[in-house]
């Protein structure tokens, strides 16, 4: 018999075996992790264009390696980062306009997402940030790029055993449809919600013909239970706003059926929805269970409403540690949410990396 602590070892390496081969498997051979979206997707994009959404200033990214604001908004990595480490690949992913990657750099990951963007390309407008249609653009000229810089086989593999993640809709509704009056003059709300379902599927599309075929598309959280909507709720201060979740729900069921309706229509994909709002929900109600103790305030400020330049202003109020809190900053998951929501990217249909 071995003695306690020898037992204790070797299942720590009998374990930490199982796991990696199991990473190994479910890679099924990704060479890349290839993103779009919003804030929740940027991995420092928004820092090299005319825009206020940036996240490249403390307190966000005091977790990072380095304690480095990358122009996450984050304490830390993002589930971009999360999912391409779980499978494999760099632990963290560049940015595409970041001048100082090359396409080597580039080559098994890139996000091409912009903080302030959405489906509707009128949302992009209001915060200056890159279109969907930019970002689908971008990948245009990713393909070329690797193709002269890895050869037509190699561009050809990485595009199309590459995985793409869409994580991208909650601006369109908190700051285009509910705050300014841009769209919601135009679309009653599920007119609205069927338009940016068609736009979904159009950018599906897109990168179907660019040569994509895996694809994971990350439903809407609970939109009214993000800090900042609980605290100008105007009916129940403090409280989750239920017609913000209600709008989040109903797209997030047209978005399903977007999805069953392009894997019959687009030959070879393989493309999943994701059901943030049904973890996040979970976790916000139980956040104990999940081993957090606070899941109305951000970490960043007084946790009610700073984002953005507003964390800045006041990272004297940070609290001390952002493993603590479901939310980094009033709209922002922390990193170790992050973590989780990544988790379920990978754990959701893994059929999709075979």
């Amino acid at each position: 018999m071995f003695p306690q602590q020898g037992k204790a070892v070797v299942v720590a390496v009998v374990v930490s075996h199982v796991l990696l081969i199991a990473g190994k498997g479910l890679a099924g051979g990704v060479p890349a992790v290839i993103m779009f979206g919003d804030s929740t997707a940027d991995t420092g994009n928004n820092n090299f264009i005319q825009t206020m959404a940036r996240g490249n200033y403390p307190p966000y990214g005091r977790d990072f390696a380095g304690g480095l604001a990358t122009g996450r908004f984050s304490n830390g990595r993002l589930s971009v980062d999360f999912v391409s480490e779980a499978l494999g690949l760099p632990p963290a992913v560049p940015a595409y306009l970041d001048p100082n990657r090359t396409i080597h750099d580039l080559a098994s990951g890139v996000s091409f997402a912009s903080a302030g963007t959405g489906l509707d390309n009128v949302t992009a407008q209001i915060l200056s940030a890159m279109t969907l249609t930019q970002q689908i653009e971008h990948l245009r000229q990713y393909k070329e790029k690797l193709r002269w810089g890895k050869g037509e086989a190699a561009a050809n593999h990485i595009i199309s055993q590459a995985l793409y993640i869409f994580s991208v809709g909650t601006s369109d509704f908190l700051h285009n449809y509910f705050v300014f009056p841009i769209r919601g003059d135009r679309f009653s709300l599920p007119r609205y919600e069927v338009y940016l379902a068609d736009a979904a599927a159009e950018a599906v599309r897109a990168v179907h013909r660019l040569g994509g075929r895996r694809v994971k598309f990350v439903g809407l959280p609970p939109l009214g239970c993000l800090p900042v909507e609980r605290t100008i709720n105007p009916d129940k201060p403090g409280d989750c706003n239920e017609m913000y979740n209600l709008a989040a729900l109903g797209f997030n069921a047209r978005l399903k059926r977007v999805v069953k309706k392009l894997n019959w229509e687009l030959p070879g994909a393989k493309i999943e929805h994701v059901d943030q709002y049904s973890l996040l929900s979970d976790i916000i109600a139980k956040p104990w269970e999940y081993g957090f103790e606070n899941s109305m305030q951000g970490c960043c400020g007084t946790g009610y409403v700073e984002t953005g330049i507003l964390c800045a202003l006041d990272d004297a109020l940070a609290c001390d540690n952002a493993d603590k809190y479901v939310f980094f900053d009033a709209v922002h998951p922390s990193e170790r949410t992050y973590k989780i929501i990544a988790d379920a990217i990978v754990n959701t249909a893994p059929h999709v990396f075979h």
